[in-house]
């Protein structure tokens, strides 16, 4: 077992972190208030190449990087539509050639139209780097090495041959991809690799944008009561018909930070963090966040998110709960991945804003800007340290990073390094009309608002 924190049990009363209280909802959401104490999530030590090794992130948990601290990705095969994209296990699918049209996978684009900005257009490998294998390497475990095109070794974990990210600049950072669960007519996209999580048999991770959520392995969520300790249980009797606690089996034993509670003779029940864990009975989703809303429980967590920069407001809306910005205005993040083979994303600044200025304006930088302006920091605003959100500067006629001295430019918060922007037609607080604008509801090119609950609309983040 290996720990990425020391301080699990040294800083709890900190670690709750930031509450943000709803006003029209009785939910919390629970966000790191000082990354140098936000727990982090434990693993599992699997045998691993030794120019491997392993780096926290803040989104994703633990995940493989190598010797210069740039994660691991894989860009597995997804179906779509009209076909399947993505890498077939064993396959390499990115290389060095430029594509010049679509390749119709995404419904109902056919096949063959010429893609944008063809002088400028870099390659899957511009993007993605194999990670390549040296001649005298040897496959570990579950990493193993397959062959290329040009006859050159790649390395492969589970058999997906794996990718470093140019997004990426310093050791931890996820700005390729995320583990976060996609759906829909959506591209295949890139996301990292890691080790297993450090579980009890019947238990799963997922990553959600409040957190690494905790649940069964049939995924339920699982919960905690603020009145419980490690050794009592103030749910009893009538509190056992919405909560029933997560059994322990009859050989289990404590390790680490789990342990077990009896509650009776031979009824065991399993403990995290000096915590009892229960499902809720009313959770009527997969990884439910409904158990939240009764006072006293919290959804389980094995890390939770960075802090949010100090403007920004949560807002409940008809369709759950919204990231907002000083005024109470939704919050949108822009999604886009092309129709091409290589099944590139072109949502960062400096890819394509050709896709980005068609939908939010019929090309017309000047109506984006009225439609979907971006949300732009305050003078004396700063990023929170080692967080997901950063403040960068944005020239507005073009959507992609200012040079520096740009008179104009614009000083936007970023979510992963991606602009966020609010919807010129929302005008009051809880307002989002701008929600799954464009193609595939706003998941293939278009925006979505930033939920904070993944049960209400699975985000594409």
């Amino acid at each position: 077992m290996k720990s990425l924190s020391n301080t699990a049990r040294k800083t709890k009363p900190q670690l709750l972190g930031l509450i943000l209280l709803v006003t029209a909802a009785v939910g919390s959401f629970v966000f790191a208030e000082d990354n140098s104490i936000t727990l982090k999530e434990n693993f599992r030590d699997i045998p691993t190449p030794p120019e491997f090794h392993v780096e926290a992130t803040l989104l994703d948990g633990p995940v493989f990087a190598n010797n210069n601290g740039k994660t691991l990705y894989k860009w597995s095969q997804h179906k779509l539509r009209n076909g399947y994209s993505g890498e077939a296990a064993g396959t390499p699918q990115c290389y060095d050639n430029v594509l010049t049209v679509t390749a119709g996978l995404m419904s109902p684009y056919p096949a063959g139209i010429k893609l944008p900005e063809l002088d400028s257009r870099v390659s899957c490998t511009d993007l993605w780097p194999p990670v390549l294998a040296g001649d005298n390497a040897d496959p570990v475990g579950a990493w193993t090495i397959v062959e290329r095109q040009d006859g050159s070794k790649q390395w492969a974990f589970d058999e997906h041959p794996l990718y470093t990210s140019v997004r990426d600049r310093s050791p931890g950072d996820v700005l390729g991809g995320t583990t976060r669960r996609f759906g829909g007519d959506s591209p295949a996209k890139r996301t990292p690799i890691g080790p297993p999580t450090l579980l009890p048999p019947g238990f799963a991770v997922r990553s959600t944008f409040i957190g690494r959520l905790l649940a069964t392995d049939k995924n339920n969520s699982v919960y905690s009561f603020d009145q419980d300790t490690a050794t009592s249980t103030a749910c009893t009797d009538e509190c056992l018909s919405k909560w029933q606690p997560v059994p322990a089996p009859g050989l289990a034993r404590a390790q680490g930070e789990w342990s077990i509670l009896e509650r009776s003779p031979g009824v065991k029940q399993w403990v995290f963090r000096d915590k009892p864990l229960y499902t809720y009975v009313l959770d009527q989703r997969s990884w439910g966040l409904r158990g939240t809303d009764v006072p006293g429980w919290k959804n389980v967590f094995t890390q939770v998110a960075p802090a949010l920069p100090d403007s920004f407001t949560t807002q409940a809306t008809i369709q759950g709960n919204v990231l907002a910005d000083a005024n109470g205005k939704t919050i949108y993040i822009y999604n886009c991945g092309e129709d091409s083979i290589d099944q590139l994303s072109c949502n960062h600044p400096e890819t394509t804003q050709v896709y980005r200025l068609a939908m939010c304006g019929a090309g017309d930088p000047e109506k984006c800007l009225t439609h979907w302006p971006y949300v732009q920091a305050q003078a004396n605003e700063k990023a929170p340290s080692e967080s997901l959100w950063a403040i960068v500067s944005i020239n507005p006629k073009t959507g992609r990073f200012a040079s520096p001295g740009h008179a104009d430019a614009l000083r936007v918060w970023a979510y992963r390094d991606r602009p966020v922007y609010l919807y010129g037609d929302d005008e009051q607080s809880g307002d989002v009309h701008g929600g799954g604008i464009g193609e595939w509801r706003g998941q293939r090119n278009g925006l979505r608002a930033i939920w904070l609950r993944d049960d209400y609309m699975s985000g594409i983040l």
